[in-house]
């Protein structure tokens, strides 16, 4: 699958629009994000402002609504003011509103970004992390007045997330973020991680600066809440990001909720109950008798983002590919699949589907086709439409194939030569080939576990009589080899000492050359090979495609 760059965009698409739409937006769930909670309400950020509900759920209200991104709340121990990350001004800052509503008060000034992540026990300070006084990446703690004034660090060497105990005489931290998540400066996404940025939480003395570390497994550790002799957090130590806690007496961690679903993405609480997100849904759970539930949230407003809007796609090229005449080229844009002409022509939208996400086109070799991904139904699936687009009088009806029952993103759909198959692979380092004619899917070999983390791990090929697929693999030494596959009777082949390479011109007569690969060690970064010429003792020699 090809790219199409920006300095080849010069095919009309400037003034390529397409209709986005809001249908059935009320139907399809929310993404609620890092909730606060105190006595009586629930703050919460959803579509880049921040919004309250009651405890009980309902509809929500609109906290604020400035140009930039408000995120991150936390209440006050009172109650009546919230604090949050800003960029009112252009900078990324500490603000505070009422609770109830009112004008934003910034608290930071600083140009380095700032994030809100509490509050002091008696109330008269704002707990903010912040890279300004950082000598590499990590972030570390500061509390400033509440009506703004002098940042004051807090004595630690790096901090992302913290809260200080009733008390104030304690503070449980993370000292590194955990490995995914949305900070103004990074984004990373790592599932499951395990390595050496797994985040810990220590509790620390202020004074005398006495530390213990929760005892900590190598998944990560997040999100520290007091509630009362017990220190609650996120861990993925069980699997699934889930609740445990830790008894500041006994020194025990246990499980308070176990998660066989989507991972829990944050904590807060007010002492007593904490609250949480999974996957964009709100639950509130109670530590006395460790039931949870689902807090139920109405959102009705004025959102200009999920409106009915025509937007110029120009801009938001992604895959694309060449019809086999060289004549049009289909591209994916805004999540629809258009083609356009190499010289001033029509443009044609082939799926016009607002609300549904399109992705990687694939041209048949017969000219007939395009082939793409489809979240239509809710799990992709791959659909197959006529190129002439499926709203073309006497157009055929487009085919929709459904693939794995587990939720996955699906890449580089690759046809075969007589254009009745496709091969493709997902995320989840699955290889698929699916015939087009019978619809069935079938899994070229088992997961490649040992690597796939690549785009040259799925560069694979057909042969030219559509009968076998040659294919990259990592083997369990982590070595690499070329398997063979054939979509007929025979079974999966793999290449060893000698490496195959499909060879066109002799029409599948003469199917493979083969050639030597020895791995010798040499000085240059650069190999300099032409067919015929004598290769010196230290370089490879390399396959070659006749």
């Amino acid at each position: 699958m090809h790219r199409i760059h920006r300095s080849a965009v010069t095919l009309g698409l400037a003034c390529l629009s397409t209709l986005t739409s809001a249908a059935h937006a009320a139907e399809k769930p929310h993404l609620f994000q890092s909730p606060a909670l105190s006595r009586e309400l629930i703050a919460f950020g959803y579509a880049g402002d921040l919004w309250t509900v009651s405890r009980e759920g309902g509809r929500a209200v609109r906290l604020t609504n400035g140009v930039g991104l408000e995120s991150a709340p936390v209440f006050s121990p009172d109650g009546r003011t919230v604090a949050f990350t800003g960029e009112y001004d252009g900078n990324t800052d500490v603000f505070t509103i009422p609770a109830a509503g009112g004008i934003p008060h910034r608290v930071t000034y600083h140009p380095a970004p700032d994030v809100a992540v509490g509050w002091t026990p008696d109330g008269k300070r704002i707990l903010f992390r912040s890279t300004r006084e950082s000598a590499s990446r990590y972030t570390l703690l500061f509390s400033v007045p509440a009506e703004g004034g002098v940042a004051t660090r807090l004595p630690l060497p790096m901090a992302h997330q913290g809260q200080m105990s009733p008390d104030g005489s304690h503070i449980a931290y993370s000292p590194l973020a955990p490995a995914f998540g949305f900070d103004y400066t990074a984004f990373v996404s790592w599932g499951n991680y395990r390595g050496g940025r797994a985040s810990t939480i220590w509790i620390t003395a202020l004074e005398g600066l006495d530390s213990v570390e929760i005892p900590h497994d190598r998944a990560s550790d997040f999100f520290p809440v007091y509630c009362g002799h017990q220190i609650y957090f996120l861990s993925g130590r069980a699997g699934h990001i889930g609740i445990f806690r830790y008894d500041l007496g006994t020194k025990a961690v246990a499980e308070a909720l176990h998660n066989d679903g989507p991972d829990i993405r944050s904590l807060a609480g007010d002492g007593n109950t904490l609250v949480y997100d999974q996957l964009g849904e709100i639950h509130l759970f109670d530590t006395a008798g460790g039931k949870d539930h689902l807090v139920p949230i109405e959102i009705q407003a004025d959102l200009p983002e999920v409106r009915s809007s025509i937007k110029n796609v120009a801009a938001e090229i992604d895959h694309a590919t060449i019809s086999p005449t060289g004549l049009r080229a289909g591209i994916e844009a805004h999540g629809e699949i258009l083609t356009v002409p190499a010289k001033p022509g029509p443009i044609r939208s082939i799926t016009n589907t607002p609300g549904v996400m399109e992705r990687s086109p694939a041209w048949s070799p017969d000219g007939q086709s395009i082939a793409y991904f489809s979240d239509e139904a809710g799990l992709y699936a791959l659909h197959v439409a006529a190129q002439t687009g499926a709203a073309q009088t006497g157009a055929a009806a487009v085919r929709k194939f459904p693939l794995a029952a587990e939720p996955a993103y699906y890449f580089a759909p690759k046809w075969s030569p007589d254009s009745k198959r496709i091969a493709f692979h997902d995320n989840r380092l699955n290889v698929y080939l699916l015939d087009t004619v019978s619809g069935k899917l079938s899994v070229i070999n088992d997961k490649n576990v040992y690597g796939g983390f690549s785009d040259a791990s799925y560069d694979l090929s057909w042969s030219p009589d559509s009968k076998w697929i040659a294919y990259p693999r990592s083997l369990d030494n982590h070595l690499h080899a070329l398997f063979l596959y054939s979509v007929g009777p025979a079974a999966g082949l793999r290449a060893k000492r000698k490496i195959p390479v499909l060879h066109r011109q002799h029409q599948c007569r003469s199917q493979f050359r083969w050639a030597r690969h020895d791995q010798r060690p040499v000085r240059g970064a650069v190999e300099y090979l032409r067919h015929g010429a004598r290769r010196g003792p230290g370089l490879a020699d390399r396959p070659r495609v006749g």
